[in-house]
């Protein structure tokens, strides 16, 4: 076995601008402001801020010492902790994530593409046109994989912290420009009381929820994103400093993003509480009404597509460590041969927009997508089950006088107070409300209630 191509970060500063851009990506700019709009606003921003501390932060900190005590991927990391025991499938689970997650997530990533042309030239026309247009769709889902292509290829220093360090610092400066312009619009102020101004009356058992939901998908947890980026990590790193930036910058996006979108929503008469459809359908409907809206409306495509890109890197890089790691390859040949898989994956998922009737409605499962059933087994599954596992994993199977003598490495106060309450939140905390999250995304939980 061999790691040729596997490489290290070369500052701490390119390490975590590259998790960041892992974590920060569709979840923060789409979904993020979308699900605080149907949630009440500010109540449910502080709520997501509060889990993110309870829950987003440990298990980080649980994925970075286990990558970093290892430096080896999922895989890798677990058998060394575990020997070939039933452990390693944990691993195995977050590199087909990583795959599966990527074979759909960049079918709508693609769509950042064709929305920025389509805004920066004023073409009409409903979302469906878009998306039901199988040969542009195609087009668009290769593109921006040939572009993450480009990035994992160079390496960890030539591609992944290179650009992270020139695309990252783009996203706030954007989403400033943005802000910045939805707050000359009339009526912005009424979407900034909305968005700055609690009502914690509108907090119900769902909206708990989906405060921990969000905090537990928009940060790149449960695929073992985190513990290869972790094993690029040196002995003295921080690792307590460094996952606290990455978080930080996650939660800065977030709210800069809510604080862009609600002013101009709130500006133009719309609807906060639009769902899913808020960006690709409300937010270009906005952008074409209100003055000088085309540029604004491109910069914010420009936006969701560095986002988009900045989480699609990591998802590829997960199953190409693997294959460097434990197989073998070189990086070149490991990045083509994953980008071929997730390429033949994820044409169903092209193809379930209207391009074919039967990914577009599966039969033998109620008229579910192929697209959903892959979001529905990847995300509202795999994940948070990845999630629960390795916190399990690390808390009770590799142990936590081991992990914690991991993070002191570099913060050698962590052995004190920090890291038993960091061992009390991976043991006990984190496990039982991953799991009560997993009841809540598969549906099971509600059918309980009922």
């Amino acid at each position: 076995m061999t790691t040729e191509g596997r490489g290290t970060w070369g500052s701490r500063l390119g390490f975590v601008l590259a998790a960041a851009g892992s974590a920060v990506g569709l979840g923060h700019i789409w979904r993020f402001p979308y699900i605080t709009g149907e949630n009440g606003g500010a109540a449910f921003v502080l709520l997501y801020i509060l889990c993110v501390a309870l829950i987003g932060v440990p298990i980080l900190f649980v994925e970075l010492a286990l990558g970093r005590h290892a430096q080896l991927n999922p895989v890798g990391a677990i058998r060394k902790i575990t020997g070939n025991s039933a452990w390693k499938y944990v691993g195995y689970l977050g590199v087909a994530a990583g795959v599966c997650i990527l074979s759909y997530y960049t079918v709508v990533a693609g769509w950042t593409f064709g929305y920025i042309f389509k805004t920066a030239f004023g073409w009409g026309g409903p979302h469906g046109q878009l998306t039901g247009n199988v040969l542009l769709n195609a087009l668009l889902f290769l593109a921006f994989m040939l572009l993450t292509v480009g990035v994992v290829y160079g390496g960890v220093q030539g591609g992944i912290e290179k650009w992270s360090k020139i695309l990252m610092p783009i996203l706030p400066l954007i989403l400033v420009a943005i802000i910045l312009y939805s707050l000359t619009l009339p009526g912005a102020m009424e979407g900034v009381r909305f968005y700055l101004r609690p009502d914690f009356s509108a907090i119900t058992g769902q909206t708990v929820l989906m405060a921990l939901g969000q905090a537990f998908f928009a940060n790149s947890l449960g695929m073992g994103a985190m513990v290869t980026y972790g094993s690029y990590l040196s002995k003295n790193e921080n690792i307590v400093t460094s996952g606290l930036s990455v978080v930080g910058f996650g939660i800065l996006i977030s709210f800069l993003a809510g604080f862009a979108i609600f002013p101009a929503v709130f500006a133009m008469g719309q609807d906060p509480a639009a769902g899913p459809q808020l960006v690709f359908v409300i937010l270009p409907e906005i952008f074409a009404a209100m003055p000088g809206g085309l540029v604004v409306g491109t910069a914010f495509f420009v936006l969701l597509a560095i986002a988009a890109l900045t989480s699609t890197i990591s998802l590829l890089e997960v199953p190409v460590a693997f294959l460097i790691d434990e197989k073998g390859m070189r990086r070149k040949v490991a990045t083509w041969l994953v980008a071929g898989v997730t390429v033949l994956f994820g044409i169903p998922s092209v193809l379930s927009f209207g391009g074919s009737a039967f990914f577009t409605s599966l039969p033998f499962l109620g008229g579910m997508s192929f697209f959903d059933l892959m979001d529905f087994i990847f995300g509202a599954v795999a994940l948070p089950l990845g999630g629960m596992l390795f916190a399990i994993l690390v808390g009770w199977r590799w142990g936590m006088a081991r992990a914690v003598a991991e993070m002191a490495q570099g913060n050698p106060a962590f052995m004190g107070l920090p890291g038993a309450v960091w061992g009390f939140l991976v043991r006990y905390v984190c496990p039982a409300v991953i799991f009560v999250v997993m009841l809540h995304q598969t549906g099971i939980l509600r059918k309980l209630m009922e």
